[in-house]
């Protein structure tokens, strides 16, 4: 996968950079750099096209995941994952995600898919239109969740379903609102006090 890999200091955790659609791997390095100068970087291009735009999993329309993909990218990008942490030297548990949208939503699969690997996440404008039925344990999970109000993509509704998903398996959340899918200053400063 077409990657980026920056390391600030040895042994510093790891920020998991993932784009929203027609983004790529160096989309949010911004961001990181806001979030923590300190932490070292990997900055990851989905794999998928969509009308020539980069995303991490099929959809057959807005909102409308292809299930069967999202699971077989989500596979693909959690070996890609492991594999950057043994050639850098890094601990998974040492790992921040941080996606916007699409990168968010892909976030959130491979959460529940591997409970004990991620325990720490920043997710911009997520959704994930799904009623899950297993239980993971969360309760180690530390999570920031940035949601819009009057968001043209992720109905409140399912940014709600977003917040009860990590709070129902007993994981810390907290929410920040803004307004359409944006990831503002104003929320990046937000998810810096949190994660400082």
């Amino acid at each position: 996968m077409e990657h980026i890999y920056k390391e600030k200091k040895k042994g510093a955790p790891v920020f998991i950079l993932l784009h929203g659609t027609g983004g790529s791997e160096t989309d949010l390095l911004t961001l990181a750099e806001l979030l923590n100068p300190e932490y070292n970087v990997l900055g990851i291009r989905g794999n998928v096209q969509e009308n020539g735009m980069n995303r991490y999993f099929k959809r057959h329309g807005e909102g409308q995941y292809d299930w069967e993909d999202l699971e077989f990218r989500g596979n693909e990008l959690y070996e890609f994952i492991v594999k950057k942490s043994n050639e850098h030297e890094f601990k998974l548990e040492d790992t921040v995600l941080v996606g916007f949208s699409n990168g968010s939503n892909i976030a959130i699969h491979m959460m529940l898919r591997h409970p004990d690997t991620f325990k720490k996440a920043a997710l911009f404008a997520p959704l994930y239109p799904a009623d899950v039925e297993d239980k993971q344990d969360f309760r180690e999970v530390d999570v920031f969740l940035s949601l819009g109000k009057g968001d043209p993509i992720v109905p409140e509704s399912e940014s709600e379903r977003v917040i009860h998903l990590f709070k129902e398996r007993g994981a810390d959340v907290t929410t920040a609102w803004v307004n359409g899918h944006n990831l503002t200053q104003e929320v990046a400063l937000e998810a810096k006090n949190w994660l400082n």
